[in-house]
């Protein structure tokens, strides 16, 4: 295990890099003036020079390079651009909200796919089985902003259950900021919850033609036992997988959503920050969920690995080839 977690760390080594440089030649190819472009048309020529040479533009492409990483490893995103605020700090005061909204979303999505993964299997071609298909088509179908806005329709202006556009944090009491962030969590949530349950669903048919289900079947196991204690934890590395991904999808989804619903998180910095050019913090917000990424995956294959007792770790694992069934 030791061995495994040595070199998927060191395996995400050159993708940072690799990303790293996408990332930062992408704003080498910022078309226009960056600077004169942020401060306006009003701006002065001596304003422009001096946002130019604080943003570092006035150096070589690869001596911005090293003195950009180089910050990166010092912890150091530099300045924002529009505000002249740290982008660390930024950055930091807009995670809890986003953080707390995506961690809502994916326990949300977990409440309502495995449920209804678990029937649509015991119910294969059954009407069970097809309203949950149609529901899990529906969720993946209908964009997370436009369930949205219906959702503030309804239950925010018509019936005045939840707060339209407000974000209360949790220092503030847990039920209200649960009452906060639960239209925007649901919003996000329905879409990954439709995927997840049909993952679900075909992973839990494939393990029903088991013969250590039949066996269990004929002791007298109930379904829903057969489902939850035998089934399972057999189907978990692939629903694992789905929960990293929608973990993810929430974070970079919710721009959008957070700029709906008024919440102060990193997806709404990142949305205001491209309408401004914000260069500086845009990169910053690129390269957390790279980052973020990067450690979930790590995460995700270490507990497939301990879920599935099947998967053997190779002693030398190679990069086409990480796990073996035994």
């Amino acid at each position: 295990m030791a061995k495994y977690l040595a070199y998927r760390v060191l395996a995400c080594v050159p993708v940072l890099f690799l990303v790293s440089l996408l990332v930062f030649g992408i704003g080498c190819l910022v078309p226009g003036d960056l600077p004169a472009l942020i401060l306006g048309p009003e701006a002065s020529a001596e304003d422009i020079l001096a946002l130019r040479e604080r943003m570092g533009l006035d150096l070589g492409i690869p001596e911005r390079y090293a003195r950009w990483v180089t910050g990166l490893f010092r912890l150091d995103l530099g300045d924002s651009a529009a505000s002249g605020l740290p982008v660390a700090g930024l950055l930091a005061g807009r995670m809890g909200p986003t953080f707390s909204l995506a961690l809502f979303s994916l326990l949300l999505s977990v409440l309502i796919a495995v449920p209804l993964g678990i029937v649509a299997a015991l119910r294969r071609g059954r009407f069970a089985d097809l309203a949950c298909s149609v529901i899990a088509l529906a969720g993946v179908s209908v964009p997370g902003f436009l369930l949205g806005l219906v959702l503030i329709l309804v239950f925010a202006v018509r019936l005045g259950w939840f707060p339209a556009v407000l974000y209360v944090p949790p220092s503030a009491g847990l039920a209200a900021h649960l009452r906060s962030i639960a239209l925007p969590g649901i919003a996000l949530a329905l879409m990954y919850a439709a995927l997840l349950a049909r993952i679900i669903r075909s992973s839990l048919a494939g393990v029903f033609g088991g013969d250590y289900i039949r066996a269990a079947r004929s002791k007298g196991a109930g379904e829903w036992t057969l489902a939850l204690r035998h089934a399972f934890p057999n189907v978990l590395p692939p629903v694992l997988s789905v929960l990293g991904q929608g973990f993810i999808g929430a974070l970079t989804g919710a721009a959008a959503i957070e700029s709906l619903f008024g919440i102060p998180g990193i997806g709404a910095l990142a949305a205001s920050s491209i309408g401004r050019r914000d260069l500086p913090v845009i990169q910053a917000v690129v390269l957390l969920f790279v980052l973020i990424n990067q450690g979930l995956n790590l995460l995700i294959d270490l507990l497939c690995a301990l879920a599935d007792p099947r998967i053997r770790l190779l002693p030398n694992p190679g990069p086409e080839n990480v796990y073996e069934r035994t």
